[in-house]
């Protein structure tokens, strides 16, 4: 049987041709890149990685990231260099891994903060969870409540108890509106249902100088060597810490947790990002190697110097810590009705 060209059956038929011919081109397309990416993949790394520390040079989080740098210098045969990106509590700085080229290259280190905290205060620049890749979960900074030589109360539950009995009374140090330490805060307030007067600071360093001033009652502060070491000269003493069980260096000072106040009991969590995009066996990869390096006596004998403590686990896991971080701290902020400066 002889068809016309101008036939319905051959405009079907041309039809199908042509769909087979755009399916096999797009087929062969997509196989290009994925073997193209494979290829970069497998190359990975062929030159130096960058990180990017959200904070200034000389604090803990910076002499984490150096030591881990070191490490991971080693075990991928490049260097690592460090490149610090302070500002706007670390949003700056992980914003700038964020908007980097998804190539494995430019990594970030920072405290999950800025993806969780700072967002629900308008002082993000990225999605925080569309934009960045989490890569490894490094470690956690617990949070310190000290008094200082301001109030002669024991214990915290006697410090509360001062609060209560006398409204406003009790000021309160963190370093800064929003800050980790003023989200400790909230929490106490919300549980306890007591008055206590905020006296936020614009870092660390001018806080820890006013309370061993007495300038205040009681303030809540990451651990850190030079705080262990004001502890240890009776200069600020040790009420509570946020961390998930009793530090090593204070066994004697119960968690909040254990006081009663479990919502309260916040660490800093810190790890490793990418900007989103990038490979993924190029991720897996980062986590592995990040996780071996956290394996080893002298990194972690470096961190346990800092008052920090490592923690590691997959990207998924970390992935899940940031995801649930950020649905806790949008409750929080609107509850307190918390505003940054």
């Amino acid at each position: 049987m002889k068809f016309s060209p101008n036939s319905k059956t051959a405009d079907l038929s041309d039809a199908v041709t042509r769909r087979h011919w755009l399916s096999l081109a797009v087929s062969l397309s997509l196989t290009a890149s994925v073997f193209a990416q494979s290829k970069a993949t497998a190359s990975w790394p062929a030159k130096a990685l960058k990180i990017v520390v959200a904070y200034p040079p000389g604090g803990a989080s910076d002499v984490v990231a150096r030591a881990l740098a070191e490490r991971l210098a080693i075990r991928l045969n490049v260097a690592v260099v460090i490149e610090n990106k302070a500002g706007a509590s670390g949003t700056l700085g992980v914003n700038a891994v964020a908007k980097a080229v998804p190539d494995g290259y430019t990594l970030g280190f920072s405290a999950i903060s800025p993806l969780t905290l700072s967002p629900h205060l308008g002082k993000s620049l990225f999605d925080p969870l569309k934009d960045l890749a989490p890569v490894a979960n490094v470690m956690y900074s617990p949070v310190l409540i000290l008094a200082t030589s301001a109030t002669t109360d024991a214990d915290f539950k006697a410090l509360l108890a001062t609060a209560r009995a006398k409204p406003g009374a009790v000021r309160w140090a963190t370093s800064g509106p929003a800050s980790l330490g003023h989200v400790v805060l909230e929490q106490i307030r919300d549980v306890a249902k007591i008055d206590i007067s905020h006296v936020p600071y614009k870092g660390g360093g001018p806080q820890i100088t006013d309370a061993l001033g007495g300038q205040f009652e009681v303030l809540s502060v990451n651990a850190s060597a030079s705080v262990l070491q004001y502890i240890k000269a009776g200069k600020l003493r040790p009420l509570a810490v946020g961390a998930p069980a009793r530090l090593d260096s204070l066994p004697e000072v119960k968690t909040l947790a254990e006081q009663g106040y479990p919502a309260a009991n916040l660490s800093s969590y810190f790890g490793v990002l990418a900007p989103a995009g990038t490979p993924a066996a190029v991720i897996d990869r980062l986590n592995l190697e990040i996780n071996a390096a956290l394996a080893q006596p002298a990194l972690r004998e470096r961190l346990k110097a800092a008052e920090c403590l490592p923690t590691q686990g997959s990207p998924a896991e970390f992935s899940k810590l940031i995801h649930n971080e950020f649905g806790n701290m949008a409750r929080i902020v609107q509850q307190a009705q918390m505003k940054a400066e």
